[in-house]
């Protein structure tokens, strides 16, 4: 029989299991780097198969790490498991840790006759504080050959584009006073951010179209017969590339000095987050992708002209630093796409199981080509 064979016919015994995982993800969501009952269950399910799992790791407190194989080159399978607030894992995060941790435990039995060393790495903090970069920083990557995931999407694709992305807080200060009583008092701090929205608003029209300017206001002031002498807000800036990011930085500036300038209130802007690069998808290891998935029926069109994606992902630093891959995999979720509630509820369903097997096949099939094939120098 086959390595391949061999590794499909582990995967198909397992696959009930990772669905079990899955779902039980879907029902108790965490947040980014508060993931400690996530991380848990999941370390004990790998600990079920193999048992030194390192945890924690790389001075994360929900990071870990087990690494299959002792010779030859490394192939890191990042493990996503945080959610969103209130939507939960509306991302799709209990696929993609599902698919790593499938493809790893059923390839566990075959690295050494390939040759090669699979390491599952839990990473932390995806939808914001940058969890793969912090382990990279550490060198939890470090002499890894290639690195890959999968992210459920609303469509297959296999080199998706995904940009450069920098978070923002503005926060503005101006004077309280009585607002029916003497408003003259006062320097309104929420009228600036209203006026920074509205300037961003106005920017739009002639914004680069692939460029993305979005916010929330955090804080608006306290009771309407108070004039607020503090806002703030969060905003996401994208952009195909970092030269892309700095001219809409200081496009974004603009806006907000704009607005403080003419309420009369000081600003401050600051950069809580780490900036997540635009995505670089290996050609050889996505082809192999796009094989493999079509031998288990699974069509992965190279580029979806239609949609092109543009989200952002921590992912993209990884790329940037090695080979690597992050295929998006059609879950059936209808008219849901990630970020909707209906989109986590797919996630538990037959089309998101069905992701689970052919994310964990496509990326364990293709390790095993690269193996087979010694591609390594190709990468």
């Amino acid at each position: 029989m086959s390595i391949k064979n061999k590794f499909k016919e582990e995967l198909e015994s397992i696959h009930k299991s990772l669905i079990e995982v899955s779902d039980w993800m879907y029902e108790n969501p965490e947040l980014g780097f508060e993931e400690y009952k996530t991380s848990e269950y999941l370390v004990n399910f790998i600990k079920s198969f193999q048992d030194n799992v390192i945890f924690p790791t790389g001075d994360l407190e929900t990071a870990f790490e087990i690494t299959f194989g002792k010779e030859g080159p490394l192939v890191v399978l990042c493990v996503e498991y945080d959610a969103l607030p209130e939507i939960g894992h509306a991302c799709g995060h209990n696929v993609i840790a599902t698919a790593s941790i499938g493809a790893g435990i059923a390839l566990r039995n075959l690295v050494d006759e390939l040759g090669v060393r699979v390491k599952l790495l839990g990473t932390p903090a995806e939808e914001g504080g940058g969890g793969k970069i912090i382990l990279l920083d550490k060198g939890a990557f470090e002499d890894a050959k290639c690195s890959m995931m999968i992210h459920p999407g609303p469509l297959n694709v296999a080199n998706p584009t995904f940009t450069t992305i920098q978070q923002y807080k503005v926060e503005f200060f101006g004077k309280d006073a009585h607002a029916a009583g003497a408003p003259e008092k006062g320097r309104n701090a929420l009228d600036a951010q209203i006026q920074l929205f509205v300037n961003a608003s106005t920017y739009r029209q002639q914004m680069v179209q692939s460029n993305r300017m979005h916010g929330v206001i955090k804080d608006g002031g306290f009771k309407p017969n108070i004039i607020p002498s503090y806002t703030s807000s969060e905003w996401y800036l994208r952009s195909l590339n970092e030269d892309g990011l700095n001219i809409l930085e200081k496009d974004f500036l603009n806006c907000v000095n704009a607005a403080a300038l003419a309420t009369k209130c000081e600003v401050k802007i600051t950069s809580p987050d780490y900036m997540y690069r635009e995505i670089l998808n290996n050609k050889t290891m996505y082809e192999l992708f796009m094989q493999n998935s079509e031998n288990i029926g699974r069509d992965m069109p190279l580029e979806d002209p239609l949609r092109p994606g543009l989200g952002s992902t921590d992912m993209g630093n990884i790329s940037l630093a090695m080979p690597s891959i992050h295929p998006m995999l059609d879950i059936d979720a209808g008219d849901a796409v990630n970020h909707q509630p209906e989109y986590a509820a797919a996630t538990i369903k037959p089309g998101g199981h069905k992701a689970i097997f052919d994310g964990a096949y496509g990326m364990g099939a293709t390790i095993i080509d690269l193996a087979e094939k010694n591609l390594w120098d190709k990468l």
